[in-house]
């Protein structure tokens, strides 16, 4: 059965094709040529990856990842599209699904709202449900970083605390806006801000939320 990272890599890699190497994104500095290499590289190259979140292995990590953008673009959307390697953590259903759906899913974003013609997608119930229960498991790394109490809310009321602190925002929205929101992506997100109008300037301009 195809899980909703699967579903969410294809869909990015069909993207990318489609869009070719010098696309923009919402990452900033980077086109889709770079976000391509991006996707790889944390995929395949467990030595390197780790510089997403340990800023000492930052380095390393931008010395490979540009090694993997010089590779034919062909190649970085069959490797996205392929898969990770059989040794690879991601190959086991489970953290494919725990820890990529999130990752495809924002991205595909990213190079979608990147385009001055892009739409709203129409995300099925299922889908905002399997998201809603990532983001409470993630909510309080991604903002960990920022400048005011923030509460994330759904539509129908559930919530769950980012960061504790006041004064306090709270974030509504179906939880792939409110995702958005979380990992960095305010400027495109669709969601309500509620609370001191300072707080919500601050959350809204600041670049600490997010991995």
């Amino acid at each position: 059965m195809s899980t909703h990272a699967k579903r969410e890599r294809l869909l990015l890699a069909d993207l990318l094709e489609a869009l070719g190497p010098e696309a923009p994104t919402l990452c900033e500095g980077w086109n889709t040529r770079d976000l391509a290499a991006h996707v790889v590289v944390r995929e395949r190259r467990a030595d390197a990856a780790g510089g997403i979140l340990i800023k000492q292995l930052a380095p390393r990590l931008e010395r490979v990842q540009t090694e993997f953008a010089e590779k034919p673009y062909e190649e970085l959307i069959l490797l996205i599209r392929t898969g990770p390697p059989r040794f690879s953590p991601f190959s086991l259903k489970q953290i494919d699904e725990a820890s990529n759906t999130i990752e495809f899913y924002v991205h595909t974003e990213d190079v979608r709202r990147a385009q001055p013609d892009w739409t709203p997608r129409e995300l099925d119930p299922v889908f905002q449900n399997a998201l809603w229960s990532l983001l409470e498991r993630s909510a309080r790394l991604t903002g960990r970083g920022a400048p005011t109490g923030l509460v994330l809310r759904r539509p129908d009321g559930q919530t769950v605390v980012a960061h504790k602190g006041t004064p306090v925002v709270t974030a509504t929205g179906e939880p792939s806006e409110l995702l958005m929101f979380a990992y960095g992506r305010q400027q495109v997100a669709d969601v309500e801000l509620a609370g001191d109008k300072d707080a919500i300037a601050k959350l809204h301009e600041t670049k600490q939320l997010g991995l």
